[in-house]
């Protein structure tokens, strides 16, 4: 069972996701609110664990701002997930900069929503048209500045390959390709853009077109065209 926490300043907007994750029967809401702080208060008075995902509206009416709020719920070990209407590209990759794993629209179905919760709870990426279109044309996400034989490490390491199996088919030392892997990760914490686990790395190379996201049944492909 998924454990959900809605985060919206706007109740008919929690009370719709709350039924909705009611409905799908592998998600409960264990709190609904209109803050983080409100929530952060309830884990210490209740002594729950953290939730599993936490669904947060982009703008909260108490002051605080995106980033904060989604740091503040990472490090308390939750995945987040944005549920806003997208108006705000800033605000938007100021939050998948934070650690947001990633965004939904208001305006989609709210089975798209449940969707994303059940995609995020399960530890994969979650690609979507909002995604791509808050990191279209950012150059904060194609600043890396990768060299040919570094996305080429990347690309087979984050497709699933071990690390040695992608030396062995790229034809280099497995030290090399270890090395090309911690240029790679020290260039994305450079600009930003942290990827300390294999899941991360997958996600930077979603984004930056390295490789094409998950297919339905879960394999990785290739690097799209430009």
């Amino acid at each position: 069972m998924t454990r959900v926490a809605l985060i919206d300043d706007h109740e008919s907007v929690r009370l719709g996701l709350e039924a909705a994750c009611d409905r799908v029967g592998n998600q409960t809401v264990v709190f609904s609110g209109s803050s983080v702080a409100e929530y952060i208060d309830w884990r210490a008075f209740s002594a729950s664990s953290p939730a599993d995902v936490v669904v947060l509206d982009l703008t909260l009416g108490d002051g605080t701002t995106v980033s904060e709020n989604v740091r503040r719920l990472v490090h308390d070990g939750s995945s987040v997930i944005i549920h806003s209407v997208a108006d705000r590209p800033e605000a938007v990759r100021e939050a998948l900069l934070a650690g947001a794993a990633g965004i939904v629209s208001k305006s989609s179905r709210i089975d798209d929503v449940t969707a994303a919760i059940d995609t995020v709870s399960r530890g994969e990426p979650l690609n979507n048209v909002e995604w791509a279109s808050a990191v279209e044309g950012d150059r904060a996400f194609a600043d890396a500045q990768l060299s040919a034989r570094e996305r080429d490490v990347l690309r087979l390491y984050a497709a699933g390959l071990p690390l040695r199996a992608v030396a062995e088919r790229l034809g280099v030392a497995y030290s090399t390709a270890k090395e090309n892997i911690t240029r790679v990760r020290v260039k994305y914490v450079e600009v930003g853009r942290p990827a300390p686990t294999k899941l991360d790395l997958m996600r930077r190379a979603i984004e930056d077109g390295i490789l094409t996201p998950p297919a339905a049944d879960g394999s990785v492909g290739h690097e799209r065209r430009r």
